[in-house]
């Protein structure tokens, strides 16, 4: 048996320039998916998988996101004193979810770079690799599957969804090499075809991580995981694999896509779900 996925690394660096000038004074990672920021729905999932160290890295700009999980005691106080225990309760829990590291990203663009700033604490060990403004909302979380694939086979494994062919080519495709059951794939790399899109979301393993420290910067000067994890797999004839996550996948980078998230966790709400429901419904009426 190996060793247990206990760390987490979340990139947390980005600029956010699409949702300018809300992100001039607070992180994108920020934004609000009805009454929790988008940060911690990745987080909470990591949690569930049985991480117990997250490493968030992110940049100059980001002093929200440590204060957002951390203890406000005069706040939880106070919450206490006006008879909302239960929602006290929730902001202590926030802040007991994890231990919390914090290191601000430095090195060439990429998404390998928030790895390589936190290689000298992952011990050599496997550990998680998530993105601050993606998430899953599913029975399941993600890293959970994504780890019950992982401990299976004791290698590299990253999430998959299916994808329309019209939309391949905005993504990392799966080359299949091996359907292992209805839910695992092996894979020879990631190529420019339809069929399964590589999301954000992998376990990497100490010997990944040796390829993520060689990596070479691309044509446009990027660090790219999706390199060294094709190089493991043809160095490795496959031994890279593929989990398909169940569950709706949201890419909250963008406008458009930040409200898809927004309105399939508030219809998925019991609470918030009815009126809001007959909300959309008459607004769509109206036009």
């Amino acid at each position: 048996m190996g060793k247990k996925v206990t760390k987490a690394v979340i990139a947390a660096a980005g600029l956010g320039t699409r949702f300018l000038p809300m992100t001039k004074a607070m992180p994108k990672e920020m934004l609000p998916i009805i009454d929790k920021p988008i940060i911690q729905y990745v987080v909470e999932e990591a949690v569930a998988a049985g991480v117990t160290d997250i490493i968030i890295v992110g940049s100059a700009n980001k002093r929200t996101i440590e204060d957002h999980f951390d203890h406000q005691v005069e706040l939880e106080q106070k919450l206490r004193k006006d008879g909302k225990g239960e929602l006290a309760d929730r902001m202590e829990q926030v802040a007991e979810l994890a231990n919390f590291i914090y290191l601000r990203q430095k090195g060439p663009y990429g998404n390998a770079t928030p790895v390589l700033n936190a290689a000298h604490l992952l011990d050599d060990e496997p550990f998680l690799v998530l993105f601050a403004d993606d998430f899953f909302r599913s029975k399941v979380p993600r890293s959970v599957q994504l780890v019950e694939t992982y401990e299976k086979h004791q290698m590299p494994t990253i999430a998959l969804i299916p994808v329309e062919r019209s939309r391949a080519k905005s993504y990392g495709i799966a080359d299949i090499k091996t359907v292992l059951d209805e839910k695992s794939l092996e894979l020879s790399g990631l190529i420019e075809k339809p069929d399964f899109a590589s999301t954000a979301g992998y376990v990497f393993t100490p010997e990944m991580m040796r390829y993520v420290e060689k990596l070479e910067p691309d044509k446009s000067g990027e660090l790219v995981l999706a390199n060294a994890m094709n190089q493991f797999a043809k160095d490795h004839g496959g031994q890279l694999f593929g989990r398909i996550i169940d569950g709706q996948w949201h890419d909250a980078g963008n406008k458009e896509k930040y409200l898809e998230a927004i309105v399939d966790v508030a219809l998925s709400d019991e609470v918030i779900a009815p009126a809001f429901r007959k909300y959309l419904e008459d607004k769509l009426a109206e036009h």
